[in-house]
């Protein structure tokens, strides 16, 4: 256990000193040139999520972890490089995603009745994906990253369980250190080879916490709520408006805060604040009576939907004005 609570450290530290060299050398990585679909207004490096797996795995290196995390994990970076180096088909890229929940399903959570386990998979899926739709704007992924898994992390601590509060932390720190080469504004971009692994490794040590006893269902869906329900609520009202909602786009609702004026900057600290409201919440609301938790849910959805209304109605206006958002 004296070697495991170092590998934090050990995450950071490669994580740190790989972007460093990525940065200085090049590294053959792709470019993120702009589009009209994107924020950014200049060509940046992307695939610096390859560092923060790099970071993380060294890490969990120096601990006894399932390979049933490891191995798919490893797949969705391979795969989603690829991807980021010449773009794959849908096809492929949700027949990896597939794959691996698939896999994590079968080997982590062997006793579940075989339909709960296909929902499970469909819901890895579904979060790897959300995870992957929010890693659009300087730092955001990133620091939801370091705060998500931070609070999975208290969370796994305050359940007893060391082993997976650590490997919340490695997951964490390694995030961190990319995100002081991320945070507005950004130097590289993590790509797919970074957001699809981490958007596994939520709901797959999510999942794992809840198999052992360690939290209720809930309690990870309040702690990453912040992108969940942006990307999901997104995502259906552009299925609704029979839009191609798996090509890249810019109507997320943090995206339309950036175009509205806000930014980068402010609008990653403002997400940073939610995600503290929402863990923080979480973790008070873990040894509260069930009318408190209940009411604690309401809050949460109105606020969201509060929130959401008021984007919505800035988002019309501007256009109704003649105005096209920056």
């Amino acid at each position: 256990m004296t070697i495991a609570l170092a590998s934090p450290l050990v995450a950071a530290a490669v994580t740190l000193a790989l972007i460093a060299w990525m940065l200085r050398s090049g590294a053959g990585l792709p470019l993120d040139v702009p589009n009209e679909r994107s924020l950014h207004e200049r060509p940046l490096p992307r695939s610096g999520g390859l560092a923060i797996m790099a970071g993380i795995f060294a890490g969990l290196a120096l601990m006894e972890f399932p390979l049933a995390l490891v191995i798919p994990a490893a797949a969705l970076v391979a795969v989603s490089h690829l991807d980021d180096l010449r773009g794959l088909p849908i096809a492929a890229r949700l027949g990896a995603h597939f794959a691996a929940a698939a896999a994590f399903a079968w080997f982590a959570l062997p006793a579940l009745p075989w339909l709960l386990l296909a929902a499970i998979v469909i819901g890895i899926v579904w979060v790897t994906n959300l995870f992957n739709f929010m890693d659009g704007s300087d730092g955001l992924a990133g620091g939801m990253s370091v705060l998500g898994f931070g609070f999975l992390g208290a969370g796994a601590w305050l359940g007893g369980d060391e082993l997976l509060a650590i490997v919340c932390a490695i997951v964490a720190a390694a995030s961190a250190a990319f995100l002081l080469f991320n945070f507005p504004p950004a130097r590289i971009f993590m790509g797919d080879a970074g957001s699809v692994p981490l958007g596994f490794l939520a709901v797959a040590l999510s999942l794992a916490g809840w198999r052992d006893g360690d939290w209720p269902f809930w309690f990870p869906a309040v702690v990453f709520s912040p992108f969940i329900v942006d990307a999901t609520v997104t995502l259906l009202k552009r299925m609704l408006r029979g839009e191609h909602f798996w090509h890249a786009h810019r109507s997320h609702y943090y995206q339309r805060l950036v175009q509205l004026g806000w930014g980068h900057r402010r609008t990653a600290l403002v997400e940073y604040a939610l995600m503290l409201a929402c863990g923080g919440l979480a973790l008070w609301a873990l040894d509260r009576p069930p009318y408190l938790q209940l009411a604690a849910a309401v809050a949460l959805i109105a606020t969201y939907a509060m929130s959401a209304l008021r984007i919505d109605i800035a988002w019309r206006h501007r256009r109704k004005d003649g105005v096209e958002p920056a």
